[in-house]
């Protein structure tokens, strides 16, 4: 069912663009749901499930800033797509490589502690996923590549995280080290979760349907996960 999820939150977005065409504000409102969701997620059930008290609470705490570094090296690569800022400009000719790539072994790592995890984190990679969907959806038609190559991409990006929670549950050393790993996706939460809020405030003015949008976000974390 994790797997039919992952793929069904990509399908979802891009159908959204392709059906309602949501406005920027729509957008921009969904992101700042799904950052709040997603820091909620994290804080609440991430952090405690792998702080135990018979892990070595430093080792874990490095592994979570490594995933904060090397979330900031992939943006280097995607221009921010992860977080639902795609800043990069193109004229459809030459396809963006780097984005693919980029995008493909975030969305793949992010899978690979799915199993050993409980729902709460399936449910905040899933929420992440619709709105990144629509963003990346509404990138790739605004610069008029072929059909083929913009539903060639969402494919393969779609199956990029059901393939990591395939590979974690698979081959032993995923298993052995999900606590590890774990960590190393609550550092990638951590960084695009705070850019999502951040990002989505307009010269840093109070907006409320954005405090109500992550407001709901913590809310629906706090009283049904």
């Amino acid at each position: 069912m994790s797997y039919l999820l992952l793929i069904f939150s990509v399908l979802l977005g891009s159908l959204l663009v392709l059906l309602l065409k949501p406005s920027n504000k729509i957008v921009r409102l969904l992101l700042a749901f799904s950052g709040a969701y997603l820091l909620s997620v994290t804080i609440l059930h991430l952090i405690p499930e792998v702080y135990t008290p018979t892990i070595d609470s430093k080792r874990i705490g490095i592994f979570i800033l490594i995933g904060i570094i090397l979330q900031s090296i992939l943006e280097s690569f995607s221009k921010g797509a992860e977080h639902g800022h795609i800043h990069i400009h193109s004229n459809g000719k030459k396809f963006p490589m780097l984005l693919f790539v980029s995008l493909c072994l975030h969305a793949f790592s992010e899978g690979l502690p799915i199993h050993h995890a409980n729902d709460n984190l399936l449910w905040a990679i899933i929420v992440h996923k619709i709105p990144i969907a629509i963003v990346l959806t509404s990138f790739l038609l605004y610069t008029k590549y072929p059909k083929r190559v913009v539903f060639t991409f969402l494919f393969f990006f779609a199956l990029m995280s059901p393939l990591g929670v395939l590979i974690g549950n698979e081959i032993s050393f995923f298993t052995t080290f999900y606590r590890e790993i774990t960590a190393l996706i609550i550092g990638v939460f951590l960084h695009i979760s705070t850019i999502i809020l951040f990002e989505s405030t307009e010269n840093h003015k109070f907006n409320l349907q954005k405090f109500m949008a992550i407001l709901l976000g913590i809310l629906l974390t706090i009283f049904t996960l």
